[in-house]
């Protein structure tokens, strides 16, 4: 019998990444959505004929008859919300961040395992294509010893929307270092670990109530130093991950496809699906000078719901620690 699951929130989260997600994994299945926009309900209801639709989360959980839910609505529902399945004994993804401040996140974490809870953080970009080859190539030792490891992902958005993300305070879980820091710290902590000093700069460019611009260095307690930079208002942008070795320098531009092709239509399980279709290739630069093409591993957001399916229905171990998450949130409130 397949997990029925509920997701909260139906904009980009949901739509984009959740839904198709929990739709395309065995075991998974979509069964109540929550949105309180109307048109957003009727393009759930069409996409997902089966599910329930709900206007708000007191109607979802009145309504019942879901083992999963799915926290995917602005950042200061998330501890809330995921408070009230834990106390209710239902399984729990949350959406990055976990919360908006340490304190409350761990607070969460705590009570969903005293509670005998399962609870998750949906940190996908460890599944992007470009995360896997760089990840492997670090592994494999190709690049050598590691000294520097840069990360970016930035676009061009020169105006203020009146998304919830434009438009919410710090304290709220709004700005670019709440909305990217999550991902690209994350990155970073899986590959080096922990961090024993962090720099900071952020920047509001647009106006609006938070930061739109981010850079954060770290070092890493094995000497990596690590450079992140995310950016609502780059007109132009770095390298995606530029990995400086003993052995070499890992290059890639461009980012992971995987979202745009779902906003395209694409399902996770469609071919082609997380692979650039214009065969870029990423570089390894060697001290003699050679240059040399390394091909892309397929992205591959769809392993996190995997997980979660053979957690909950085999005993597996859940995707994400959500203690790594908290580890995150430590980092960004050091930032801050």
């Amino acid at each position: 019998m397949s997990i029925r699951t509920a997701i909260i929130g139906y904009g980009t989260g949901g739509r984009v990444f959740h839904a198709p997600l929990v739709d395309a994994t065995d075991g998974l299945e979509v069964s109540h959505i929550v949105t309180a926009n109307a048109e957003r309900s009727r393009a759930a209801a069409g996409r997902y004929p089966q599910a329930s639709i709900h206007s708000s989360v007191d109607d979802l959980f009145s309504a019942g008859g879901f083992d999963l839910v799915v926290v995917t609505s602005p950042n200061e529902t998330h501890v809330p919300y995921a408070q009230r399945a834990v106390d209710a004994g239902i399984a729990v993804v949350l959406d990055k961040p976990l919360a908006t401040n340490v304190e409350s996140a761990r607070a969460l974490v705590e009570r969903a395992e005293a509670a005998g809870v399962p609870l998750t953080v949906f940190q996908n970009r460890r599944w992007d294509g470009d995360f896997l080859t760089v990840r492997a190539l670090i592994s494999e030792g190709a690049l050598g010893d590691i000294h520097q490891f840069d990360s970016a992902f930035e676009w061009w958005s020169p105006k203020l929307s009146d998304r919830w993300k434009d438009t919410a305070t710090p304290e709220d879980g709004g700005g670019i270092l709440f909305d990217l820091g999550p991902h690209l710290i994350d990155q970073a902590l899986v590959l080096f670990g922990d961090v024993v000093s962090v720099h900071g700069e952020l920047d509001n460019r647009r106006g609006g109530g938070a930061d739109d611009d981010a850079f954060v260095s770290m070092t890493h307690a094995n000497g990596v130093r690590t450079r992140l930079w995310m950016s609502a208002i780059a007109p132009s942008n770095r390298p995606r991950f530029r990995v400086v070795g003993s052995a070499g320098v890992f290059e890639f531009s461009g980012l992971d496809p995987q979202e745009p092709q779902s906003i395209a239509g694409m399902r996770p399980t469609d071919a082609g699906f997380g692979v650039h279709q214009d065969g870029r290739a990423a570089t390894v630069r060697r001290p003699d000078g050679v240059v040399e093409e390394v091909e892309l591993q397929a992205g591959r957001h769809l392993s996190f719901y995997e997980r979660v399916a053979s957690s909950l229905t085999r005993g597996g171990a859940i995707p994400v620690d959500p203690r790594d998450s908290i580890r995150g949130l430590e980092v960004i409130r050091a930032v801050r």
